[in-house]
């Protein structure tokens, strides 16, 4: 039995619903579901033609345009092909003495050489620099004829693997070091398929029913599967990093699933109210959808931010992720309502044992608006938080700051083989060189000078001299030149690591004062180069960037949000909030990178730099997400305060008819992040942990008491806006008009 229980000045139904488009386009895929379902298909079939004939590779530039180090590495590329291409380091350790084993050390390099792409192979024996003083390591080059790591096949980074495993015996130890070798250990461990089946258990265990469970699986999956086969097209035409495909998967999955199961929830109300399933459907566009498609443009927006920061790998990042998000948005509001055709009279079907959620022959009381009533656990803490709500704002408030707190002593940079598993080779590699020729072996630098045509190595003698007397410097190798005599290039061993504040010191010591000095009143231009004068160079560049970055996408998002909403405090509300929850999980990430038992438990035991791009597309990404439950939770309790006018009430029930569906979701996309913290690869695991703190805290601490708790402090002040700014802001009904889908009440 179905009972209406009207709220406060609830209107009664129309007669004729008003239908958005929407609405409308639910009811044409609803009519056409067979058709609509083809299309899909067909659509699938054509990006798998269109990714077979002008598919990509996967590429990204991390340097900072027009920096010192972006000119050395441009500079590298132009006049010296040869040296352009990706490097192995065959790092060897004998107890005895290397110089003992020249025999053993010959035949691996003779082994390693006949390996394909290796297109050379050093002489230690014969490199002044290539035997430690102490004679118990070396150190050989491999040459791959690949220009980027990712070009390099895994299998045959892994035979190179095998045959140093092989030669390892006893006091005689050999290991590799360079990003290809790093990328086959690192392989792959099935991300997606572990965030996939965390999210079908939470489904079931809020549905109880596998149909209903199922749905927003098939819509997040299809929309995946079309977005990622398009997005080696997209690579053909920009330029992005090859973990772009993993976050795009990440949102693809969250968002496909919890858009969907916000509509789930609508269409099971729906019917709950007595609407048919068509009917039902047409209402769950119209009302859900409408917050569907408000908060994927937030998200949408936030990544377009991304823009700003001028880097190349961002901006394809951004539109890979931005790809998966749009198709997933469609899928929504296409695919959904066609399956809700064939699947809408048995959304309950194949129920399990573990317990009821509304119907399966219950009584369920519909309030206004066409919702369940929300549980007495929700409603109790929705009370709780109104009648402590200055305690709730402070404790939230505290909370946030608190976590926030860590990342005030964060160290930017990138992750290097120091920063491995202790069992892997490039993690030996690393520490075998770090322990016989220093720490400065693992990051030196390369001075890349321009000269006059027809110049020889004596144009540097004055270079070479003033570097090699500054302090921190260990070791100048002599200039290379290349053919033509206008370029060279010198490599610099520093005394320290490339992670210590010392080499960052001496890299600027150079460039400011020695190198302008050396070459004062001449014709030669140098240029420090090299992954560590790169990563600060690029996390310069992205601190200068990063204000206009926020202030757009918290701007842009404000208005959206006072369009959707047509209330100032609530939109300033989200931006601080959503800020707070970023912040937040900054400090989460900070923590785990610093090590110690936090960093261990997520497979980090070392203290580990933060790239500095990762705070930025974290909060590109997040800003968004953290709107999209504000999008939910704001638009019942608007719908609440345009029904009845009362705001206390509008909040009451605005949490508590939100909060099981806002904890699913939220749910649901911990589960899908926290699936890549396995994932061997530091950029992945940090984004793993930075994203799923940050919606665990944003749907627990935020959403569910510092923004209820606020908004029951501004009292009807949540909902006003001037009157100049509401005439010429559209008014995009986000909550949808739910009193036009409502049958009339029966008489019980």
């Amino acid at each position: 039995m179905t009972v209406l229980s009207p709220g406060r000045h609830q209107e009664p139904a129309a007669t004729t619903p008003r239908i958005g488009p929407l609405g409308r386009l639910a009811r044409v895929t609803f009519r056409r579901r067979g058709r609509t379902v083809v299309a899909w298909l067909l659509a699938l079939g054509v990006a798998v033609g269109l990714a077979s004939a002008f598919g990509g590779e996967f590429k990204a530039d991390y340097s900072a345009p027009g920096s010192d180090s972006k000119q050395a590495q441009t500079l590298l590329e132009q006049r010296f092909p040869t040296q352009a291409g990706d490097t192995v380091d065959v790092v060897v350790r004998a107890d005895g003495g290397v110089q003992g084993k020249q025999s053993e050390v010959q035949d691996v390099l003779a082994e390693l050489a006949k390996v394909p792409h290796v297109a050379g192979v050093s002489d230690p024996f014969q490199d002044p620099a290539g035997i430690s003083q102490d004679g118990t390591t070396l150190v050989a080059h491999l040459r791959l004829d690949v220009e980027n790591p990712v070009d390099m096949p895994i299998d045959d980074s892994q035979q190179m693997l095998d045959i140093a495993n092989a030669a390892s015996t006893g006091g005689f130890h050999v290991a590799l070091g360079g990003q290809s070798v790093q990328q086959a250990e690192q392989g792959e461990i099935g991300s997606e398929g572990l965030g996939l089946a965390a999210a079908a258990i939470i489904l079931l265990l809020m549905f109880g029913s596998v149909v209903a469970a199922g749905l927003p699986i098939v819509v997040a999956v299809a929309g995946l599967a079309v977005s990622s086969t398009l997005t080696t097209v997209v690579i053909s035409l920009v330029d992005a990093p090859d973990w772009s495909t993993s976050l795009a998967t990440m949102m693809g999955i969250g968002i496909g699933i919890d858009y969907a199961l916000l509509m789930v929830t609508r269409f099971r109300e729906w019917r709950a109210a007595g609407l048919d399933p068509e009917a039902a459907t047409v209402a769950t566009l119209d009302t859900a959808g409408r917050s569907v498609m408000v908060a994927g443009t937030t998200v949408v927006i936030s990544m377009l931010g991304l823009f700003a920061m001028g880097l190349s790998f961002m901006r394809g990042a951004a539109v890979v992720t931005i790809l998966g998000v749009l198709i997933v948005m469609l899928a929504s509001v296409t695919l959904f309502p066609a399956l809700l055709g064939y699947l809408g009279k048995h959304i309950d079907r194949l129920r399990l044992p573990l317990g009821r959620f509304m119907g399966g022959g219950h009584q369920i009381t519909v309030a206004a608006g066409g919702h369940v009533e929300p549980s007495r656990a929700w409603l109790g803490w929705s009370r709780l938080v109104d009648r402590h709500r200055i305690a709730a704002a402070v404790v939230g408030t505290a909370a946030l700051l608190a976590l926030a707190a860590p990342f005030l002593g964060v160290q930017f940079g990138f992750p290097d083989a120091g920063n491995n598993r202790e069992e892997t080779s490039t993690r030996q590699a690393y520490d075998m060189l770090a322990d016989g020729f220093g720490p400065g072996m693992n990051g030196p630098l390369l001075l890349v000078a321009e000269l006059p045509p027809g110049s020889d190595a004596s144009a540097l003698d004055g270079v070479s001299q003033a570097v090699s007397a500054t302090p921190g410097v260990v070791a100048v190798a002599p200039a290379t030149l290349n053919e033509t005599g206008d370029a060279a290039v010198m490599t610099v061993v520093p005394a320290t690591g490339p992670q210590d504040q010392e080499s960052e010191d001496l890299i600027r010591t150079l460039r400011d004062d020695v190198l302008p000095q050396a070459t004062a009143g001449g014709d030669v231009s140098v240029y420090v180069g090299g992954v560590t004068a790169t990563s600060i160079d690029s996390t310069d560049n992205i601190t200068k960037r990063l204000p206009l970055l926020i202030g757009g996408v918290v701007l842009l998002s404000m208005l959206l949000l006072i369009a959707s909403f047509r209330s100032l405090a609530v939109a300033v509300k989200a931006a601080v909030m959503n800020l707070l929850s970023v912040a937040a999980a900054y400090g989460v990430v900070a923590l785990v990178l610093q090590g110690g038992w936090v960093g261990q438990l997520v497979g980090i035991d070392t203290h580990t730099p933060l790239p500095s791009f990762v705070p930025v597309l974290m909060f590109a990404v997040l800003f968004g997400l953290s709107m999209d439950y504000e999008v939910f939770l704001v638009s019942r309790m608007r719908e609440g305060w345009l029904r009845t006018g009362d705001n206390e009430q509008a909040i009451l029930g605005g949490l508590a008819g939100t909060g099981r569906v806002i904890t699913a979701a939220a749910a649901i996309m911990v589960a899908v992040f926290a699936a890549f913290v396995p994932s061997p690869d530091v950029i992945l695991k940090v984004i793993g942990v930075g994203m799923a703190a940050a919606i665990f805290i944003d749907a627990t601490v935020v959403r569910m008491l510092l923004v209820p708790a606020v908004m029951h402090l501004l009292g009807r002040a949540n909902w006003w806006m001037p009157e100049w700014l509401g005439r010429r802001l559209p008014e995009l009904h986000v909550e949808g008009h739910p009193e036009d889908h409502l049958p009339q009440a029966q008489p019980v």
